[in-house]
């Protein structure tokens, strides 16, 4: 049977004109929620809001046809935008904002308790990614899985990489966000936990130690869901164009139902050191695909695109088994050919000479699927 797939992205909200970003997730929900009240929109909790105003959550549900998956991320997307709209913004797709940006913390208790406790790391967190849930059967398959898809984490991040900007700044990072979002203390990669009471055991340590205010706060790069049975996979960015967000999404069901039938089939995880995967993230956020990566086998200097073949040699049996390995082969040559989104903003900037006209065309490929086509080649 295969495996559910949900996919949570979070938007930034950004006034049409300039491009800066606005604090207006409580006006815009605001709408969404009459909407859906009055029967006309997406179901309630589809959107939400997060730490700052400046952003937008949707959630999709879990599916099992990516086709499906796909359309869904399109739709909740067009969605946002026309709340958005009557509400005087617009939404981008951007991972970090190119313009200089003072982020408006939320109001809520956990999150006064966030700012209170971390200071200028929860004001200036202003980042949007994309999470991704593959279900599984039970907390010791879901433990098997987080320790063996860790070294393939940094794949994902630089397939989906779309942070290049940061306060106006060029980084040369391809996912600065993931290195913003590394500023918590109880975020990156995990070393190998081996069952699902040593898992639970260091998680409720770190909510006793009274650094994590709650088991939500626990932001490993793969860890199990506290609301659903799901493995959970927070390491890519929200991606430019939705083709890429449903990629990842792809690959990731993919990693987890490897890593599962490893775990079956008794093979252990790799058990890389915690060290060389937080290299490997960097090196991933870092270079993007526009570089070496270091692959997962060895944790070796490798170029983008044979570290990318590897992934596919990795996770081949359960694409083809699931019927979209075709669909994700084509999907990542092509993208490996035009470049994440850090490229296409780097290559708007090139062209237009401003920032606010690279924040305008990303509006426009945020929302230029109405449809996406999940087609496999003959």
């Amino acid at each position: 049977m295969l495996r559910t797939v949900g996919v949570e992205e979070e938007l930034l909200l950004v006034d049409p004109g300039s491009g800066q970003p606005c604090a207006l997730s409580s006006e815009v929900l605001a709408r969404l929620a009459k909407c859906a009240a009055d029967g006309g929109g997406p179901a309630q909790g589809t959107f939400e809001r997060e730490l700052q105003g400046q952003q937008l959550e949707f959630g999709t549900r879990p599916q099992t046809d990516m086709e499906e998956l796909g359309a869904e991320i399109v739709r909740w997307r067009h969605e946002a935008a026309r709340h958005a709209a009557e509400a005087g913004a617009a939404v981008a797709a951007l991972a970090t904002s190119p313009l200089p940006v003072r982020p408006a913390v939320n109001a809520g208790r956990r999150y006064r308790w966030m700012e209170e406790q971390f200071g200028l790391t929860t004001q200036e967190q202003l980042t949007c990614g994309c999470h991704v849930h593959v279900s599984v059967a039970s907390d010791d398959e879901g433990v098997a899985v987080v320790d063996r898809i860790q070294p393939w984490l940094p794949v994902l991040t630089a397939l989906s990489g779309n942070s290049p900007y940061w306060h106006g700044n060029d980084t040369l990072y391809s996912s600065y966000r993931s290195r913003v979002w590394g500023r918590w203390p109880m975020s990156g990669p995990t070393g190998v936990f081996g069952s699902a009471e040593r898992y639970h055991a260091q998680v409720d340590d770190m909510v006793t130690s009274g650094v994590v205010h709650d088991r939500g706060m626990i932001y490993f790069d793969a860890r199990l869901s506290h609301r659903y049975p799901t493995v959970e996979i927070r390491v890519a960015d929200v991606c430019l164009e939705a083709t890429t967000a449903l990629l990842v999404a792809c690959l990731a069901r993919a990693l987890v139902e490897t890593a599962a039938r490893d775990w079956r089939r008794g093979r252990p995880p790799l058990g890389h050191g915690v060290q060389l995967l937080r290299l490997a993230a960097w090196r991933a956020a870092r270079s993007g695909l526009d570089d070496d990566l270091l692959h997962p086998m060895t944790m070796r200097p490798a170029p983008a695109p044979v570290v990318a073949r590897a992934l596919f040699d990795h996770v081949r049996e359960a694409l083809e088994d699931s019927g979209d390995f075709a669909w994700a082969h084509k999907a990542t040559a092509e993208l490996l050919a035009r470049g994440n989104g850090a490229r296409m903003q780097r290559e708007l900037l090139a062209r237009t000479g401003s920032l606010s006209h690279v924040v305008a065309a990303c509006v426009r490929r945020t929302l230029g699927e109405r449809e996406l086509r999940y087609t496999t080649p003959e």
